[in-house]
């Protein structure tokens, strides 16, 4: 219970407003996609900056990805990072593994949006292991209260989750190719669904705004993780500009979904937050 100037709040009532204050944080991210394909798992998302990471390594075979308050996601980032080093020292690094990762970090989030001494976290996350087989891969998605979800072919989080979502449902298939598969999340992440059903304008993300990185089970390397290039994103989705044009009576130099003008900068209907999500 919380005595405040306003009076008695119910639990029910404070529950549901931290909920909807980690939804609103959430959404104000840019969508993170992760994706099954033929020989591990493939991260995407549209990141615009060199500098902070939304996508890293935990360890020989597990990735991590987040969205949200960079502060936020970084602090959950490293916690894993010391405890799957500390586990494989004191065990073996076979006892390391993405559920038990995934496990920890639910326990953390539940405790901190239950306490009533601090805001909830305004985060989601993507633990992804990959095993000999694609049969082995798993992928968890963690929310902000610390519910853990076992996502199979592909997940999606923050930012514009339900349309992007909904392109992967329709055009997702099983064991495609890495670059068939990159080709997907980045068109996913650029669709626009539109409104009163008429079609949206899709995006081109520029390469320079993409940040990909995979887990490759067919490195030789105990480390299964790489990160893209921008030089070798290019490679693979140089011919987009080809194959999508601008659409009738708009500018080419704005993307579809950007305020130009006095706005620019601003998220429509609201102040910019100080420090925006990632």
């Amino acid at each position: 219970m919380s005595m405040g100037f306003g009076g008695y709040v119910s639990p029910e009532q404070l529950m549901k407003d931290r909920a909807d204050f980690a939804r609103k944080g959430i959404s104000r991210g840019r969508s993170v996609v992760g994706l099954q394909y033929a020989d591990g798992l493939l991260f995407v998302s549209e990141n615009p900056s060199a500098a902070l990471h939304k996508v890293s390594e935990i360890y020989d075979r597990i990735a991590f990805a987040a969205v949200g308050r960079y502060n936020e996601f970084e602090n959950l980032r490293i916690a894993g990072v010391r405890l799957a080093d500390m586990r494989g020292y004191s065990y073996d690094r076979r006892d390391v593994t993405g559920r038990g990762l995934a496990n920890a970090y639910a326990q953390t989030l539940g405790a901190i949006f239950s306490s009533g001494g601090e805001k909830p976290y305004e985060v989601e996350l993507f633990v992804g292991e990959i095993g000999d087989t694609a049969a082995e891969d798993q992928l968890y998605r963690l929310t902000y209260d610390g519910q853990v979800a076992d996502e199979h072919g592909y997940a999606v989080m923050g930012g514009a989750a339900e349309a992007v979502a909904g392109y992967l449902k329709d055009r997702y298939a099983e064991g495609a190719p890495l670059d068939e598969a990159l080709r997907l999340a980045v068109a996913a992440l650029g669709h626009s669904p539109g409104g009163n059903g008429t079609p949206g304008a899709d995006r081109i993300i520029p390469v320079e705004d993409l940040e990909v990185a995979i887990l490759d089970r067919t490195r030789t390397q105990p480390r299964k993780f790489s990160r893209f290039s921008p030089a070798r994103l290019a490679e693979i989705l140089g011919d987009r500009l080809a194959e999508t044009a601008p659409a009738e009576g708009t500018d080419p130099a704005i993307a579809p979904g950007e305020v130009s003008g006095p706005d620019a900068g601003h998220d429509v209907g609201g102040e910019p937050p100080i420090a925006p999500p990632l």
